[in-house]
């Protein structure tokens, strides 16, 4: 079962989301071990497969992602694969615009775990949660590599529309020094790549991060 049951867990939402990467040769298992030293409750993971990579190959990924964050009380969420999710008794899942709809996703994942959606907009943000979503990841806040065909960036000035309507966890080109900017635009919390899987000590950034979430 997950780290919490219920209630109790879909309201502790952390506050930073690192979401491993999925790029070619990527090894999300080895970067999630990089970091987890520095892992506290306080952090969730988001593991993102490669839209290529098979069921099988996922299933075992995220199993061993969860073995690893749980000891750590470190939740996990599972994006756009939901069934993956159950599967590996994740604590929920994550779903972009292309994925399932969240009242389908909801229906699947039951009332008990975390369900993330995306939203760029005030009222893409209101209909997520409305279907049942505990979270929004908002973005991208700015121009970011980590993935392709991405929209224009909305800035802290597109979290702070969004942020009165839902717990908004602003992603897309976070960097440590940007962090104050969005949490003072109402983001609850962010969501990084790079930032964490892409510098020479994963840990400290982990660390760092964490540090500037809570002011």
């Amino acid at each position: 079962m997950p780290a919490q049951g219920g209630a109790a867990l879909r309201e502790s939402l952390s506050k930073v989301h690192v979401i491993t990467d999925s790029g070619p040769g990527a090894d999300p298992v080895a970067q999630v071990r990089a970091f987890l030293a520095a892992a506290t409750p306080e952090l969730t993971v988001q593991f993102r497969p490669a839209d290529a990579w098979p069921d099988r190959e996922v299933y075992h990924q995220a199993l061993a992602i969860v073995a690893l964050a749980r000891p750590r009380r470190v939740k996990v969420l599972i994006n756009d694969r939901v069934h993956i999710a159950l599967a590996v008794d994740a604590d929920g899942a994550h779903v972009g615009a292309l994925d399932l709809p969240v009242t389908a996703a909801r229906e699947i994942l039951g009332p008990q775990r975390i369900l993330g959606a995306t939203a760029r907009d005030p009222q893409s943000a209101q209909a997520a949660i409305a279907e049942g979503a505990d979270y929004v990841g908002a973005g991208p806040c700015y121009a970011s590599t980590s993935k392709t065909g991405l929209p224009e960036p909305i800035g802290p000035e597109g979290i702070a529309r969004i942020s009165p309507h839902a717990k908004v966890i602003a992603i897309g080109g976070i960097t440590i020094s940007r962090v104050p900017d969005v949490m003072r635009a109402g983001a609850h919390g962010v969501a990084v790549i790079g930032a964490v899987s892409a510098v020479p000590d994963p840990a400290a950034a982990v660390s760092a991060l964490l540090k500037a979430v809570r002011g």
